[in-house]
């Protein structure tokens, strides 16, 4: 009996902004876990100056300029990749792509745009639903409509001063102020006087020139990774960021391998059954809300009283060998590779409807 054909797979990882070094690690953590007799998998790797590169793999020297330049065409009747081979662009027709990004150009629906011309089944939320996750602001006010709560905040645009939004001694502190699109708590700052605000906003601004400014909640944070599509959902299980000091800054430790250097992932969460069902819940009502498919993390924050509050979504979240969602899905029963055969029968799924 023969065996099925493999299924061509563009992974597609680097990017040109401060992510690059975590996707890098995450398509590691994939390439080691990707089913070989089930995929043929085609690397892609965009470097710091956004060149693509066809690679074997997000090995240490991909970026070192010796890989072919491949592109991904918008043109539908290619589906798929353009491998720049002797002075001639070679068509490689691809059965779906999975983006291993994070951050700017791979979070925030402007890669999955290009996907949309191509044709070509991706893997993770679309364009809408990545735009809003990736905007804190946004993502809000959008479940805050929806009857879920968030925090408090006020939004400064590009031109806007500490002024803008009133007498900064009145701001109910600490505050975070952050980049309202960007992650991995790149430029975010706890803020507890006015006098530190301004500087606060400026290092937010290095990243984004929309800044939000959030009430802090006095709260656990709960994290808990979802995979699915509309109402059939899957849950892994939920984690607690556990605190000794200051507040969470995932991938900015020298050594994330070996362990944050203030926080400690308890998974499952030590909390009661009900709240890890509360938390679920309405986990999945902020994923439904915002239009999310295929796989995120929902972070939020247990309150006290046993309220949830959401913090942000992640729409493409880590896969390093350290990161929180397959963590949550293996404390679940579900292995990485099997994580993977999911999240891509999901994007099949999703483009045959």
């Amino acid at each position: 009996m023969s065996k099925s054909p493999r299924l061509k797979v563009g992974v597609i990882f680097g990017g040109v902004f401060e992510e690059h070094p975590v996707s890098v690690k995450s398509a590691q953590e994939v390439a080691r876990h990707l089913d070989a007799d089930k995929y043929e998998a085609y690397w892609i790797g965009i470097t710091k100056s956004g060149d693509w590169r066809l690679c074997d793999g997000p090995e240490a020297s991909w970026e070192d300029g010796a890989h072919r330049p491949v592109v991904l065409s918008p043109d539908r009747s290619v589906h798929g990749l353009l491998v720049l081979d002797e002075g001639k662009y070679e068509p490689v027709r691809l059965d779906v792509v999975l983006p291993v990004l994070h951050g700017k150009l791979g979070e925030d629906g402007a890669i999955q745009g290009l996907f949309e011309l191509s044709g070509i089944p991706y893997v993770g939320c679309d364009v809408q639903s990545s735009a809003l996750c990736m905007d804190k602001s946004l993502a809000y006010t959008v479940v805050g409509e929806a009857g879920i709560p968030t925090p408090n905040f006020w939004i400064l645009g590009p031109d806007d001063t500490v002024q803008t939004i009133g007498d900064a001694g009145a701001l109910p502190y600490p505050v975070f102020v952050k980049p309202a699109r960007s992650g991995s708590s790149f430029g975010v700052s706890k803020v507890t006087s006015a006098d530190e605000l301004a500087e606060a906003v400026a290092t937010a601004r290095q990243y984004d020139q929309k800044v939000l400014v959030e009430e802090g909640v006095v709260a656990e944070e709960i994290g808990c990774s979802i995979l699915g599509n509309g109402t059939d959902l899957v849950t892994g299980e939920v984690d607690h960021v556990a605190l000794s000091h200051g507040f969470f800054k995932i991938h900015q430790e020298d050594a994330p391998e070996t362990g944050s250097e203030n926080a400690t992932f308890i998974v499952p969460a030590d909390i009661p059954a009900e709240a890890q069902a509360l938390v679920k819940a309405e986990a999945q009502r902020v994923y439904r809300a915002l239009g999310c498919r295929g796989l995120a993390r929902v972070d939020m924050f247990l309150k006290a009283d046993g309220t949830v509050v959401l913090n942000e979504v992640n729409t493409l979240p880590g896969l390093t060998s350290y990161s929180r969602y397959p963590r949550m899905m293996a404390a679940a029963g579900i292995s990485m590779t099997e994580l993977l055969d999911r999240a891509v029968a999901l994007a099949l799924e999703e483009t045959a409807r």
